[in-house]
């Protein structure tokens, strides 16, 4: 019958790539990658053919980079499964191919294909990768599988991919290239024309091979994609796993044996890429070599809630012996896919139009940060710097800039308070305005710098509040006044409870003291700033201790601790340069970039907002393991000279006696509540009067009182 042998061909695969594939793709590279080029596992699957003119099809979706959880929740030994994958991806594969397919993140009636991905860091890292070698591994380890009889145990080690990726996470491009290893057979020839399953087989038999097939699926799932047919009578054929060769074929009958698997290919003559080491398994495991073996290829489709066996197939092959060459050294291997041009090459994917551009933003945002984490702080807490919500007092200059600098550290919940308005002069020192802000009386700033954060980074959850914070020596008198400082008071007791940290950003002194009380009334972290011509301070303030906030050190000082005297109305009788914060315009950046800097470094101390204060001395003698972090010294007090450029780091304890965190004032706020803070503000003296401050000073004035000049002796120059 010479006529009717004619070579053996196979229908490749073709990659199927979903776009959810490369957004884990990036989550991958920014959380678990990074930089490794090391291979990583993998999982695609593909179904039985469904119709001639769909190619057959490896696809790959976001569940592909979950084999190691389905590998672990399907084995008794999860985590030899776990610690495989990293450095042993060979037998990690063996794990992830004995594992119950239905367990698989792949969709139902579908088989896996077990891949290994290489990301590279570079796109001519890309280019300089060695594919002829790396498909040649492949090749050598699929053929360990089969010369161990690994493959027989499970067969979906015959079914691989590699994965070359580089993926450019600036412009959202991915390149990429597949290669589906299948290896060199022998010269394979089709003995008989390919013919329909149910012109070979009686419809009794295919019934029962049917009903025997799918029982195999349920109790051996992982055996499915590959397996032995054996005639039970006349009108009855059974399905067997790989390993169950004796009871499938117990005389070996030369031209009795019938294999099978699951068809990727619907073509009517042409078998799919699967079988072809199927067919090298086989010849290596039972020598058949110059022997007729005949192949289903099983193609079953659902169509209208029943199952389709029409484009199923069968074949009658002659396999020819490998060379001894090849059965020393292994055999040859094809599979590299060829691009949209029908050339071997890679492919890309340009998913930057596609995607919403606020989630191009926030991977863009991420992926700044997260090379930070990569080269130069890899215990960089990027998470909870992120999740970390943070309240601004002043939208003025300091606020638009610790905003802007909270925002580059990836701050995403940011609320200002502030009661004024934008007016021309503030758009070109204060970086979240424009002209347009500015026009008809000008925008709320509270509600206009909430806004420009939104348009700079549309992930922002930002809000404003215009509300005139209460101060002490600002009478508040008339049932008016009253009710607003209610409900005024009221809101910003909320909105710190609702917050992490508190920025004091504004240009009075007394507009401080009623959130330095609130929030020291609740243990939170407050981080004062404050300029002048060319000076600024930035401080932290101490935490109260409590429960949550054991005291470890001598509490340190909020902004009032270094008074005197209590609080007071600073804008009563200033001239107009005397009533506005006049500084050199650098200041700013310089104060609000110390300020965030401060409060990151702090997030990263075990002890956080309670942690310990590093001094100019110990910087200057290197003794700061206890008050630094990765990112540097925790300073109390930041006090900077622009005229010198020098900065001091000076620490000052709370004060017993101080008119917004001591115990006495704030155990009074939290007994009274508002008629207490109504007393502060309409009293000068009553905050002094409480805290004992008024005490001290005439205590202070009655030792002046006795001094006598005739008691100071007087010096000699000699003696100096």
């Amino acid at each position: 019958m010479p006529d009717l042998m004619a070579p053996l061909q196979f229908a490749p695969f073709s990659s199927a790539v979903d776009a959810s594939f490369w957004h884990m793709l990036s989550r991958q590279k920014l959380d678990v990658y990074k930089l490794s080029d090391e291979p990583h596992p993998v999982l695609g699957y593909y179904t039985m053919g469904e119709h001639p003119d769909m190619p057959a099809r490896v696809c790959v979706n976001q569940a592909a980079f979950a084999p190691e959880s389905a590998a672990a929740s399907s084995s008794p030994s999860s985590s030899s499964a776990k610690a495989a994958a990293p450095t042993d991806l060979e037998a990690f594969f063996a794990q992830l191919a004995s594992a119950q397919v239905a367990s698989l993140p792949i969709p139902t009636q579908s088989f896996p294909a077990l891949g290994t991905l290489f990301n590279a860091n570079t796109a001519d890292a890309f280019k300089e990768f060695d594919k002829k070698a790396m498909l040649e591994d492949m090749a050598k380890k699929m053929w360990g599988c089969i010369t161990s009889g690994a493959a027989i145990k499970h067969p979906a080690l015959l079914n691989r991919f590699l994965l070359l990726c580089f993926a450019d996470l600036k412009k959202y491009h991915f390149y990429y290239w597949f290669a589906f290893p299948a290896l060199y057979v022998g010269e394979l020839e089709s003995v008989a024309e390919p013919a329909p399953l149910f012109d070979t087989f009686s419809a009794s038999q295919m019934a029962s091979f049917q009903a025997s097939h799918a029982e195999l699926s349920r109790t051996h799932p992982d055996q499915a994609a590959f397996f032995l047919v054996s005639k039970v009578s006349d009108d009855k054929l059974q399905a067997h796993a790989l390993a169950d060769w004796a009871a499938a074929f117990p005389a070996e009958a030369t031209d009795d044996i019938t294999i099978g698997f699951a068809d990727p290919c619907a073509l009517a003559k042409n078998p799919g890429w699967p079988l072809r080491n199927l067919l090298l398994l086989l010849s290596h495991w039972k020598g058949y070599l110059n022997r007729n073996v005949r192949i289903i290829c099983y193609r079953e489709v659902s169509r209208g809630g029943e199952l389709d066996l029409s484009q199923s197939i069968v074949l009658t092959v002659r396999l020819t012996p490998l060379s001894a060459p090849d059965l020393a050294e292994g055999p040859k291997v094809v599979g590299w896919e060829k691009n949209a041009k029908q050339k071997l090459g890679p492919r890309i994917v340009d998913l930057s139009s596609s995607m919403d551009p606020t989630r191009l933003a926030e991977t863009a945002v991420d992926l700044n940060l997260k090379l930070m984490r990569w080269r130069l702080l890899p215990s960089l807490e990027l998470e909870k710097i992120s999740s970390t919500k943070c309240l601004l007092f002043g939208a003025g200059t300091l606020g638009c800039n610790v905003a802007r600098a909270l925002m580059g550290w990836g701050v995403r919940h940011i609320t200002f308070v502030d009661n004024s308005r934008v007016s021309f002069s503030n758009p070109v020192r204060q970086t979240l305005f424009q002209f347009e802000d500015c026009l008809d009386g000008g925008k709320p700033k509270a509600a206009a710098a909430a806004a420009a954060l939104k348009r700079i980074f549309p992930s922002m959850v930002s809000e404003g509040h215009n509300l005139s914070i209460p101060m002490p020596g600002h009478s508040v008198e008339g049932e008016e006044p009253i009710r607003t400082a209610k409900e005024t008071v009221a809101k910003l007791e909320a909105l710190i409870d609702e917050h992490d940290v508190i920025f004091l950003l504004m240009d009075t002194r007394e507009s401080r003291w009623l959130p330095t009380l609130l929030a020291a009334s609740r243990h939170k972290l407050v981080l004062n700033t404050a300029l002048g011509f060319d000076t600024f301070v930035v401080m932290r303030h101490g935490i109260v201790p409590s429960p949550d906030h054991p005291a470890t050190h001598k509490q340190l000082g909020c902004y009032f601790c270094n008074d005197v005297m209590a609080p007071s109305n600073s804008l009563k009788d200033r001239t107009l340069d005397q009533q506005c914060t006049v500084a050199r315009p650098g200041m700013s950046f310089l104060a609000a970039s110390l300020a965030v800097e401060l409060l990151v470094s702090l997030l990263h101390h075990p002890l956080g907002a309670s942690a310990p204060a590093a001094s100019t001395t110990d910087r200057a003698s290197h003794n700061t393991e206890q008050v630094s972090t990765e990112l540097g010294l925790l300073p109390h007090q930041i006090r900077g000279f622009l005229s010198q450029f020098d900065n001091v780091l000076p620490i000052g304890h709370a004060f017993n006696r101080c008119t917004a965190c001591s115990n006495t004032v704030v155990d009074a706020y939290r007994k009274e509540g508002f008629s207490f803070l109504q007393k502060a503000f309409n009293s000068p003296t009553f905050l002094e009067e409480l805290t004992g401050l008024k005490k001290l000073h005439e205590e202070t004035e009655a030792a002046l009182a006795d001094w006598d000049e005739d008691d100071i002796e007087p010096v000699d120059d000699n003696d100096m």
